[in-house]
Order: structure tokens, then sequence, then C-alpha cells
């Protein structure tokens, strides 16, 4: 399984090239249209720009382009900043960004919460209460069920376990696994479409391999995979995703951060969401076109 280091390195390099040729995708060029005076809310509407952070993680995409289709057609003006997770939140400590629309607690990015919590406003609501992280593996690995059975099937697996952002929480969290089961493994770093590329290949060849991944994910839709059992309980339990915001981004944009206490979402409809941005050219029409078809919804949250 050495190939698996050349393979990962190569799709990587083949993501960098499309992140730096098509940025555009992400929604950070992609102005919606500005809704005339009728839709204005509040004196918070300026032309002051809203900075939320992205990552390029499939669901963070997701809810980045329906929030800034969401605020656009409310007058403000968006713009999503392609960051990793660690940049993020020191933009946000800093000033330099006014939102973080993915933090996931009590565990995956608790070591976030406790280095800027005095300088970070960490929002109590949550928009996805059903969250669940930990190492996968396809359902065809019948003899590898838990954690504990992984260094006893080292060798099928090359000691390796094939990560993602080096930056994102879920991957320090794997690391302190690693070390809290002594596995003989390790963690390579790259990105979430390198890993999920990974993964497919192996998959489609019916080959070994061990990823960290989360649900709500569409890979579950796509790919038969199965969680390992963490008796220790490293990854935690049940997560829950919450919002960020830079200080003084309450009291500036009322509305908008009532609106965001509002936001909530289930699996179907973050996994609706997904798709709908993911098969669309551009992520920023995708939210659009899923937005026209759950106003209903929206409205619950622009109330």
């Amino acid at each position: 399984m050495n190939k698996w280091k050349k393979e990962l390195s190569f799709i990587f390099a083949l993501l960098m090239v499309a992140v730096l040729t098509a940025c555009g995708s992400t929604g950070e060029e992609t102005q919606g249209e500005q809704a005339g005076p009728e839709t204005e809310v509040s004196s918070e509407v300026n032309s002051e720009e809203i900075t939320i952070g992205q990552i390029l993680w499939a669901e963070n995409i997701a809810v980045t382009n329906m929030w800034k289709a969401i605020l656009e057609e409310k007058g403000y003006n968006v713009k999503l900043n392609l960051l990793d997770m660690g940049v993020t939140m020191s933009a946000l400590e800093t000033g330099d960004l006014d939102v973080s629309l993915e933090i996931w607690l009590p565990v995956q990015d608790a070591n976030y919460l406790e280095r800027y919590q005095d300088t970070v406003y960490f929002s109590e609501a949550t928009w996805f209460d059903n969250a669940k992280v930990g190492l996968v593996v396809p359902t065809y690995l019948e003899e590898v069920n838990s954690v504990e059975d992984l260094n006893e099937h080292k060798e099928l697996f090359d000691g390796e376990i094939i990560g993602f952002d080096p930056g994102a929480g879920t991957m320090e969290v794997t690391q302190d696994l690693i070390e809290d089961y002594s596995l003989e493994f390790e963690l390579l770093a790259s990105s979430e479409p390198a890993m999920l590329g990974a993964l497919a290949n192996a998959i489609t060849n019916e080959e070994p391999i061990v990823v960290p991944l989360w649900s709500p994910h569409w890979a579950f839709s796509k790919h038969d995979l199965k969680f390992l059992e963490d008796p220790q309980k490293t990854f935690g339990g049940v997560e829950k995703i919450h919002h960020a915001t830079r200080h003084g981004f309450q009291e500036e944009y009322p509305k908008v951060s009532e609106w965001f206490n509002n936001w909530k979402m289930d699996d179907q409809e973050i996994g609706e969401l997904i798709e709908y941005v993911e098969s669309a050219e551009d992520p920023f029409d995708g939210a659009v076109k899923w937005i026209e078809e759950n106003r209903d919804l929206i409205d619950e949250w622009v109330k």
C-alpha cells in the first residue's frame, strides 16, 4: 500500500491546480443580484462586506453559499474567504473575518474554543444537533469493526490513516486517538477532496483504507461505509454544530445574528443542500436553487 502516498500526492496536486484556477466556483467571487430597497430589513444593511470563512469541506461549501445567497437577497454585501480552520479562527480573533459557520462541539473543535473563547464569540445556538465523527472503513472490511482492531491489521492498511486538512479539529482528535489506543499508524494530512478521492479509488478496487470522516456527509450515501467503534470515546458521542463571529459583530449586525441563531437543519435538509451544491456547475447557483425550493424553511430563520 505504499502506492497510497504517491496517489494521495497526485490527487492533492490536482486539487491545488483546480482551486487556483477555479476558486470562483466556491462562491468567493460570485455576487448575487442585490435586492431592492423593499427587501432591506434595517439600517444595518450597508455597503460594508460581511466576510464569511469558507473551508473546502462539502457541507461548509454548501452552507456558506446558502447564507451568501440568503443575505444578498436581503441587501447585504457578502464575501466568502477560502481559508483553513486555523487561519479562520485567527482571523476572527483579529477581526479580519466576520463569521465562521461551522464549529463542532463538544469535542472536535474544543481546542479552538479553549484557545479563543475570550477573543471570539462562540454561539450557544446550534444549527445541526446530530453530527458524528470517527474513523471509517468500507463495509467489506468485515474483520475490522473497532479502533482496537487496527493494530492487528496494521499491514493491511500499511500503517496509514488517510486524513484531510492539517488544521482541522478532527485531525487533532485523530492524532489524540492514535495516542490513546497506542496505534502503530501514521496520520497523513492532505485535504478533504484528496481524502475522498483516495477513499473512492480504494472502494473501486475493493482495497483497505481507513479515514476520519463525519456525518452529515454525502460520502455515506455514495459508498457503503461504517464507523469503527471507539470504546474510549476519544471522538466523543453526538456532536453539535455551532457558528462563531468576531467580537462586535452581534452589535453591528443584530438581525443577521438573530437569523444565525434561528438556523436549524436536519439530516435530510443538509443532505439535499449538499447534493444541490455538489451537482451545480457553480455552488452558489446550486444553493440558490435549493433556497427557492425551501422558502418555508428559510422564512423560519429570517422571520
